[in-house]
């Protein structure tokens, strides 16, 4: 079940919704479905303190090109 962000022409109010099939939202607010679609943004946290990985020192390292094999 996708999580939509939508932002309402009529009211100005932002909120989410999760789309169930076909159906239509409405604004929460006003109950309008003059709804426009915004870009959804998410973040990530990780609990790791390890260090970033860094380049093995052989000259055809590929760090800096997706990884290393050797790390």
């Amino acid at each position: 079940m996708p999580i939509f962000e939508y932002a309402c022409e009529e009211c100005g109010n932002k909120f989410e919704a999760i789309v169930f099939g076909g159906k239509e939202p409405e604004c929460p607010k006003c109950h309008t479905q003059k709804l426009q679609v915004q870009l959804s943004t998410f973040a990530v946290t990780s609990k790791s303190h390890s260090a970033p990985a860094t380049g093995c020192g052989a000259e055809s390292c590929c760090m800096g090109r997706g990884g290393c094999e050797m790390n």
